[in-house]
């Protein structure tokens, strides 16, 4: 028997609202893969009658959609079409772009642009090496946790350590839910990332792969590139190089973007 929903088995207001933009962040982190919604129960905590019922109507209204077949949900079409009038912040990944481009000629590996955005990290922009075995571990769009990818550890790591230590705290039930990582963990790979001068983490979040990332200096932090390849290509000396590599670039970036850019953007 088909249980009638009534208004009062639903929240409301600004309750309602951060709900909603939750579960939108939630289907959204799996990119254009979906997730069923056994992994948006687990991802959001929340109830799975009342996940299946936010799902449902935003389905109805275009903001996500679920296959057919895989039964999975994705975001929906009227995402895209208001996505094509909002206006990126800075232009950042076209401004990058070139940079990006010499790394992953240079490395031969993925690497990737991480842009802040409150407690989480957006992948804004992918090039791609040319090392036969590739690390494609992100897509453009996905958004994680700060401290989930080594872009996002990067950020954290020059952050000052007050601010670092409270996203650390407000993620931490989302680091064993994408990863292999604890709140601990996180702090101590925050820790040997400050010592060292650049974030690394290996198999976090995929078996068998690592990421180098440092963070854009002008950008105070709101941004970081990473490296990322099979953990077999980022040993320890190979490791440093390539940290070199992308401290090198983020110093040459953030001489360019001072010259087009505020010097620190807003935290969104």
């Amino acid at each position: 028997m088909t249980r009638k929903v009534h208004a009062a088995d639903l929240p409301s207001g600004t309750q309602s609202i951060e709900r909603v933009v939750n579960m939108l962040r939630v289907v959204a982190s799996r990119g254009r893969n979906g997730m069923r919604l056994g992994d948006v129960t687990a991802a959001t905590g929340l109830p799975s009658s009342t996940c299946f019922r936010m799902l449902q109507r935003l389905e109805r209204e275009g903001m996500v959609e679920r296959h057919p077949l895989t039964r999975k949900y994705a975001l929906g079409p009227l995402l895209y079409e208001l996505g094509l009038l909002a206006r990126p912040r800075f232009y950042l990944a076209e401004r990058c772009a070139d940079a990006l481009a010499a790394l992953a000629e240079r490395t031969q590996d993925t690497v990737y642009l991480s842009e802040r955005r409150g407690l989480e990290a957006v992948c804004s922009a992918r090039a791609l090496g040319d090392y036969p075995v590739k690390a494609l571990t992100l897509d453009v769009g996905i958004r994680r946790p700060l401290g989930v990818g080594a872009g996002g550890l990067a950020i954290l790591c020059a952050l000052p350590a007050a601010e670092a230590d409270e996203i650390i705290e407000a993620n931490a039930d989302r680091f064993p839910k994408l990863s292999t990582l604890s709140a601990g963990r996180v702090r101590a790979a925050v820790a040997e990332g400050r010592e060292r001068g650049f974030a690394f983490l290996d198999a976090a979040v995929y078996p068998g792969t690592a990421a180098v990332g440092v963070a854009i200096p002008t950008l105070a932090p709101m941004a970081a590139i990473s490296v990322a390849a099979i953990s077999s290509r980022l040993d320890e000396n190979r490791r440093q190089l390539v940290a070199a590599e992308l401290q090198r670039h983020a110093r040459l970036l953030s001489r360019v973007l001072d010259t087009s850019m505020p010097a620190a953007a807003p935290k969104a």
